[in-house]
């Protein structure tokens, strides 16, 4: 069976494969607490065809200006550039993840997340998309200071039904540790939807239970960036 997309793409560098299921960051805010993709997901992944499939996924980032959206991606090793002043519903439309961002050094930002997170579910079918709150700049408060944010983010979290994630681009720390996790999510719902739409066949993406991320970004307006995490 083939998927969505097929190409050839170069071998994968070892930093950016994912043999294992990421851990989530915190267990007061957790989408799921499992440590193993799925069975059938696995076995899935070890049939070779030769080729490499592709599962693309799409991946909203919403949230205030200079929150450091775009300095997340980039640390995530792609290229992007806010430019426009609106935007547009056909960029939240089928996103399968949505990634609110928030500055820990300001928690007024963190107030806003629900709106950005309302106009994004607005434009998406419930329950469709994964969600995250993210709490970016960690490394320019104190421990102290991060800490008593993130039990608000936490909360803020619950309440929107997202994992929370803290992170800081500038030192790269749990960047990869983030992108790692919301790419095996988005990775295994995408699998299971296909095995479930083709009972009794095979679902085949590729040599091994590897994933491996692929980098793609969108120009989007401000205030916003859309990314595309590809796995196989």
């Amino acid at each position: 069976m083939k998927s969505n997309i097929m190409h050839f793409v170069p071998p994968v560098s070892r930093d950016r494969i994912i043999s294992q299921f990421p851990k989530w960051y915190t267990p007061e805010a957790c989408l799921q607490f499992k440590e193993h993709f799925h069975a059938q997901v696995r076995t899935a992944c070890q049939q070779s065809t030769g080729t490499v499939g592709m599962k693309i996924s799409k991946v909203v980032v919403v949230g205030d200006l200079y929150v450091g959206k775009t300095s997340l991606i980039n640390r995530w090793d792609t290229a992007g550039q806010e430019k426009f002043k609106c935007i547009a519903s056909a960029y939240y439309r089928g996103a399968e993840v949505i990634i609110t961002v928030f500055d820990l050094a300001d928690i007024q930002t963190l107030d806003h997340t629900k709106q950005w997170l309302e106009d994004a579910l607005r434009e998406n079918e419930p329950v469709s998309s994964f969600i995250f709150l993210v709490g970016t700049k960690k490394d320019l408060v104190s421990d102290a200071v991060c800490e008593r944010t993130e039990l608000d983010a936490i909360r803020f979290a619950n309440e929107m039904q997202a994992e929370y994630w803290s992170v800081s681009a500038k030192t790269g720390e749990n960047v990869k540790e983030f992108f790692s996790r919301v790419a095996a999510l988005a990775f295994e719902q995408s699998m299971i939807k296909e095995l479930e739409k083709n009972a009794g066949h095979v679902a085949q993406i590729g040599a091994g239970d590897l994933i491996k991320l692929e980098k793609n970004i969108m120009e989007i307006p401000e205030g916003n960036t859309q990314v595309s995490l590809s796995c196989c």
